[in-house]
């Protein structure tokens, strides 16, 4: 649902008591709730951040398993996920986030990540070049 991209507007009664602010506003729906997005052009207002669970976890797990495949603890990735318990072409994809930029890890950890990125997305293949996933990613340098 998005309403119209209108300047605000403010309206004072008469008496002077009553203000009335219009805003126009963008609502995105993500995970079963609402997220209100600042309009075109405007200000950006900055919630706290957020720490996504889903991603921090990722982001361990990755490079945990790396560690463990690095060390030699386990000879291959596909030894790993039968040890993890998941499935093979996971475990590959979950790998790939070690591969991510250090301030785009560092987003994601202290909860400064896009609201907008969810795993699913940092799990598809992203360009090596450093710039390019911030681009991708909608992650500001």
């Amino acid at each position: 649902m998005t309403t119209s991209p209108l300047a605000s507007k403010t309206l004072i009664s008469e008496d002077g008591r009553t203000a009335m602010v219009s805003i126009a506003v963008s609502f995105l729906q993500r995970a079963g709730r609402k997220q209100i997005l600042s309009p075109a052009g405007a200000a950006p207002w900055s919630p706290a951040p957020r720490v996504d669970s889903a991603l921090v976890k990722a982001v361990v797990r990755a490079h945990r398993w790396r560690q463990m495949i690095e060390s030699g603890k386990y000879p291959s990735s596909a030894e790993l996920a039968k040890a993890e318990k998941v499935n093979d072409s996971y475990l590959s994809r979950i790998l790939r986030l070690t591969l991510l930029a250090p301030d785009i890890i560092e987003a994601i950890l202290t909860g400064r990540q896009p609201t907008t990125l969810q795993l699913d997305e940092l799990l598809k293949p992203l360009p090596a070049a450093w710039s390019q996933q911030r681009s991708r990613l909608r992650i500001p340098q």
